[in-house]
Formats: C-alpha cells, sequence, structure tokens
C-alpha cells in the first residue's frame, strides 16, 4: 500500500474534528457548509474558477472528473448564481465523484439531499449560471475557497461540522497523533461518566 492510499485509509477513520487540535491551517470558513447532511467526505480536489456564472465551464469540469475526487468550484465571490443542482450532482456521482464543495450557492436542494451526494456551500438561491462560457473561468489551477488556496491534488475532508482542505503532507505530519488522541477518547468519557474527578481526566496544562 502506497503512503498516499494509506493516508486515505487513516483519513476515513479519524474524527476531522480533532485534526483541529493539531492543525491551525486549511480549515474552510464555516459559512461554506454541508447542505447534505450526516455525511463524511474524503477525496482529492479538483479545482474549478467560474467566471461570470458560465455554466459551461462547469459542465466541461464534469466531464473531466475522476472517480475518488471532489469538486472544488471558486464563484470568486459570486453569492448569488447557483452553480450546482440536480443535473450537476448526478453528473458527478456517475463520474465517481466524491462531492463537490462551492464557495458560493447551490439550488435543488431538495433534490440535492435526496441524492445524497456530499455537497458544502454558502446556501442556496433560485438564481442560477448562464448557459454561456467566459473566457475567464479556469479548470485545475489554484482557487480559492473559504478563504483557503485550493490546489489539484489537495486533500478535501467535509462532514457536518465544516471542511478542511490540506496537502498530503500537511495531513501525514498529524494524522496518526490524531488518531491516538481519538482511540484514547472513549476511556476519558467512561471515566468521567463514572464519577472521577474532572482534575484526574482532562488535560489542565
Amino acid at each position: 500500500m502506497s503512503v498516499e492510499q494509506l493516508l486515505a485509509e487513516k483519513l476515513q477513520r479519524v474524527s476531522f474534528a480533532t485534526l483541529g487540535h493539531f492543525l491551525e491551517v486549511g480549515f474552510v470558513a464555516s459559512a461554506v457548509c454541508a447542505q447534505v447532511p450526516g455525511v463524511k467526505v474524503v477525496g482529492r480536489a479538483r479545482t474549478l474558477r467560474v467566471a461570470n456564472a458560465d455554466a459551461f465551464a462547469v459542465n466541461r469540469a464534469l466531464v473531466g472528473l475522476r472517480e475518488g475526487e471532489v469538486l472544488v468550484i471558486d464563484m470568486q465571490g459570486d453569492h448569488h448564481h447557483a452553480c450546482v443542482g440536480t443535473v450537476t450532482a448526478c453528473a458527478a456521482t456517475v463520474q465517481g465523484a466524491r462531492g463537490i464543495v462551492v464557495d458560493g450557492v447551490v439550488t435543488d436542494i431538495v433534490e440535492l439531499r435526496e441524492a445524497g451526494l456530499p455537497v458544502f456551500a454558502r446556501g442556496t438561491s433560485l438564481l442560477t449560471t448562464k448557459l454561456r462560457s467566459d473566457p475567464g473561468s479556469a479548470w485545475d489551477v489554484p482557487v480559492d475557497c473559504g478563504g483557503i488556496s485550493v490546489v489539484a491534488g489537495d486533500w478535501v475532508l467535509g462532514d457536518d461540522n465544516g471542511l478542511l482542505i490540506a496537502s498530503t503532507e500537511v495531513l501525514l505530519g498529524v494524522i496518526d497523533t490524531a488518531l491516538a488522541s481519538d482511540a484514547a477518547e472513549p476511556l476519558a468519557l467512561a471515566r468521567m461518566k463514572e464519577g472521577e474527578a474532572l482534575e484526574g481526566v482532562l488535560r489542565l496544562e
């Protein structure tokens, strides 16, 4: 098993919030949050920058998606035009995508939740992208997502608590420590429930 395959397996097991004890970087602004509840996503980023509500750029990106990837869309501050809906989510699913992250808004929220593909966004809108191309749109370029710079190949980790996007190098530096912390938590909870003094359970310094 390669280093990245082993990391992927560990990321499936770790609590993403535990990673927050050991990292300060890579955490996407909380405004970009799960639109489909009860999901957990681990995948590699494919990036898309959308200019001027360009719907065709999104379609081209969907055609290029590979299995296991998460489409990360930078709407460049456009929080009005929804670029993801029923058709987009279906196309991503049949391509084997793990999810979609939009620094912007989505539509067809009922249908998205029924479909079950993890989708993260700032909210919903009836106003949608337009059937046109814009030369400012680009695929597989560095993008901004909720204040985080994202490049193709970064790991995208998301659940109901939020999103973390980071490189293999960054995650390798903390994953084993985080897993060890997760493994210790059930005993700590049991000790507190059994009435042990908190001074003996919680770390105070």
